[in-house]
């Protein structure tokens, strides 16, 4: 059984792994070795990581007691974080944490969303109604990596 519930604290643990985990081999296509080493390696910024837990509005899918996939929307407006488990890809767990993502930015009636996406999950955003704004080159330990500003305008309904 899947269920969508608030982050917490107490998940900071198992949301850096499956962040690891799901660059690492997920990403794998799109990235080179030394680019993901430094994308992973932001697992170590233990103070972003609480920090995201304690002022995002963070949510988290569970399949039974597993934490499966997570997001967070920062400001009211923008996507900081959207991943889904190695082993749960493909199973509408990013479809459903970005339906309740998008509800809450409804919500505090935001006018539009906005992420920085990965060359691997742009398909996913541009299927749930995001457009390119630019591609962007992130400096990361002097290594180039590339991702993508993308926006979606909420319109009401």
């Amino acid at each position: 059984m899947r269920t969508i519930r608030p982050g917490r604290l107490s998940d900071l643990a198992e949301l850096q792994q499956l962040f690891v985990d799901t660059i690492s081999s997920v990403c794998r296509p799109d990235y080179t070795a030394k680019q993901l080493e430094v994308w992973t390696s932001g697992v170590n910024n233990e103070q972003r990581w609480r920090d995201i837990l304690l002022n995002q509005f963070v949510l988290v899918a569970l399949q039974d007691t597993e934490i499966v996939g997570f997001a967070t929307l920062d400001a009211g407006h923008y996507i900081d974080l959207l991943y889904v488990h190695k082993d749960y890809q493909r199973q509408g767990i990013a479809q459903e944490l970005y339906t309740e993502i998008e509800k809450e930015a409804r919500q505090q009636q935001q006018v539009e969303l906005t992420a920085d996406v990965s060359i691997t999950a742009r398909v996913f955003f541009e299927s749930v109604g995001f457009s390119v704004i630019n591609e962007q080159v992130v400096m990361r330990q002097g290594v180039e990596l590339i991702n993508f500003r993308m926006r979606k305008f909420l319109h009401s309904r």
